[in-house]
């Protein structure tokens, strides 16, 4: 090795020892409101209470000393397995230790509503039956021999700035109260509890066919559990609350009936009850390139999604969450040219300024970690084509476009207009210099296309030509200058670069499916924008995005590469990557945002929505091919 490049800095491996557990390693639980990540060992090493984008109490997973949560056997820290009960996101951890074995089940819970309006969380949505009861919910029970259990519970509040300050309730030391920050949480167990600087600890030994519960509250005092029995009855209703919603969902008596069950399961848990909005992924800053820069705060709502989203539910037959979202997008403030944000936060607020936490080592030492997210006021053209697909999806579905979506329409397909010749930061949220990208001309030709459908469907033929004949301008000017020299649509207008997203122009009907240059795209980009077999969104060395590193392959690439080739007809293709896409998926069915294709490992903010919507539609194109080949 030449002195050069001893110096030059060393590329860190999504492998590297690291006292971090690997992102697929992590179990996601949600009620709806928010969500946490348990590790391997039986940590709650992520919570934000009371919602998702709010600090977190828990963040040893962006910072080994940022506050965890820890319920399981004594000295004893890898698990002999570890599953969702089935159709639940609760969380079931089988431990063998010397003496014996425990089994541990993890909740936030979800209970009847007793008709009082939660002042946590207040809703802005019409209240269901059953709702969060702003508790965690940890269970053991030892099934045979004796196992020595051991709690250990350290907040700290706002990511890791303020220690809890302790104290005792009870005179037979098994309730405990922790402050900081301006926050409370109440800490109810059967273990007796000590209090040691910034924790409280317990410790206690179980025999077989005995069990103890620990249960974290930041709602109410008065609804935290106070006996086994009652925690083990959270247990149940949640569980109940979980099969009931899934019982309304369609999905096909099918070979993949499992990854689109997990999918449903994980787009609900992300799912922000109270509005309505769907969080983008459960964390922040889980780095896109190991040890590096790529690191963004994704607990927000992207009107990018929201098409995604739509089909997804819609597919699905859940048609409630559908229009939920949709009231949303309805309630949420345009800027002042009337366009709406790209993002908003899950109570419809629009200023998500971006800051770091310098203090905070990062997972894996990936600096910075980032709160807020300052693409929120990039200009995205994109965002017209999301909302009104989306609009015209539920329009469709519902049989009737509701009155107050109409003045939305309106207004995202007269921004359009304004705006379609102009260059932004892409559907990839670039810092660089804006570019004229060929995802942007296409949705923003979505956008036109869709309002004149939607206007001829509320019967206005004069604004239907006039939004038809803008949206074929934009599409012959995307044909004349996205096209490249043999036949591929190129990333943007000044570049031969392959993206990703240009595989959209196949997924929206852009042009049929049997045009050479959808085919010429879909094979480029399998043949030169893939590391072993997976899809890049680009390569980093060809664009400026404003950030140094190599990214990992993204998986809603590689899901739209699925669709993509189901739509030219190349069947057996789009099996073969679906199925490796399956094979990729974490031990308990869930993804990141990106995979790396060497080390196998996950990349990115976790558990990713993006991904799982990708996957119903990938997989959902694949059995609907198959049900019509299996009725000719």
């Amino acid at each position: 090795m030449t002195a050069v490049e001893e110096r030059m800095p060393k590329v860190q491996s999504a492998a590297a020892p690291t006292p971090f557990p690997p992102i697929e390693e992590y179990a996601f639980l949600s009620n709806c409101h928010t969500g946490a990540l348990v590790g391997p060992d039986g940590s709650v090493d992520w919570l934000c209470v009371p919602s998702f984008d709010s600090p977190s109490i828990f963040g040893s997973l962006l910072d080994r000393e940022a506050g965890n949560f820890r319920f399981g056997p004594y000295g004893f820290n890898h698990p002999v397995s570890r599953r969702y009960v089935p159709g639940t996101n609760i969380l079931e951890t089988t431990w063998r230790t010397g003496g014996g074995w425990v089994v541990v089940r993890d909740a936030l819970t979800l209970v009847a509503r007793g008709g009082a309006p939660d002042t946590v969380t207040p809703h802005t949505r019409p209240p269901t039956d059953d709702d969060a009861d702003h508790v965690l919910v940890r269970v053991v029970e030892c099934t045979e021999g004796r196992v020595e259990v051991e709690m250990v519970c350290e907040p700290i509040f706002d990511y890791g700035r303020a220690p809890a300050q302790w104290r005792l309730l009870d005179a037979d030391q098994h309730t405990a109260e922790a402050t900081g920050a301006g926050a409370t949480v109440r800490l109810v167990t059967d273990l007796p509890l000590g209090i040691e600087g910034d924790r409280v600890r317990g410790r206690h030994a179980l025999r077989a066919g005995e069990r103890a519960f620990c249960a974290l509250s930041w709602g109410d005092p008065r609804d935290v559990p106070q006996t086994v029995q009652e925690a083990e009855a959270r247990l149940a209703d949640t569980t109940r609350y979980w099969h009931h919603w899934l019982s309304g969902a369609r999905i096909p008596d099918h070979r993949w009936r499992e990854p689109l069950q997990r999918s449903a399961l994980t787009i609900k848990g992300l799912t922000y009850m109270p509005t309505g909005a769907t969080v983008a992924a459960l964390t922040t800053s889980l780095p896109e390139t190991p040890g590096g820069e790529r690191n963004w705060d994704y607990r927000y709502t992207w009107m990018r999604d929201s098409t995604f989203t739509l089909q997804a539910l819609h597919y699905m037959n859940l048609d409630w969450e559908a229009d939920e979202f949709m009231q949303f997008v309805a309630d949420v403030e345009a800027n002042e040219d009337g366009a709406l944000q790209i993002m908003y936060g899950i109570d419809g607020r629009r200023d998500l300024t971006e800051s770091t936490r310098d203090e905070l080592s990062g997972y894996a030492g990936a600096q910075p970690v980032r709160i807020g997210n300052g693409a929120y006021n990039q200009r995205q053209n994109d965002v017209y084509g999301a909302v009104l697909d989306s609009i015209l999806l539920h329009s469709r579905n519902s049989e009737r476009l509701p009155r107050r979506l109409w003045p939305i329409v309106q207004s995202q397909a007269e921004c359009a207009t304004k705006i379609w010749q102009q260059p932004d930061q892409g559907i990839w949220e670039a810092r660089g210099e804006p570019q004229h990208y060929v995802s942007s001309k296409l949705m923003s030709w979505i956008a036109l296309d869709r309002a004149a459908t939607l206007a001829e469907i509320r019967g206005d033929p004069r604004l239907a030509a006039k939004w038809r004949g803008t949206a074929e301008e934009i599409h012959a000017d995307i044909l004349a200058n996205g096209v490249s020299p043999r036949g591929v649509l190129r990333q943007h207008y000044a570049t031969d670069a392959l993206d990703a997203s240009t595989l959209l122009a196949a997924l929206f009907h852009f042009l049929p499916p049997d045009d050479s240059r959808i085919r010429k795209t879909v094979d480029a980009i399998a043949d030169e924008l893939t590391e072993n077999g997976f899809v890049l969104r680009y390569r980093t060395d060809e664009t400026d995005d404003g950030m140094s590193g190599k990214e990992g392959t993204f998986l809603i690439c590689s899901f739209w590469q699925v669709s993509a080739l189901t739509m030219v007809g190349e069947m057996q293709r789009a099996r073969d990557l679906m199925e490796r896409l399956l094979r990729v998926a974490s031990p308990l069915g869930l993804y990141a945002e990106e995979f790396d294709a060497d080390t196998g490992r996950f990349l990115g903010n976790f558990p990713q929505a993006f991904s799982h919507l990708a996957l119903i539609e990938a997989a959902s194109r694949i059995i609907l091919h198959e049900m019509l080949g299996a009725l000719v």
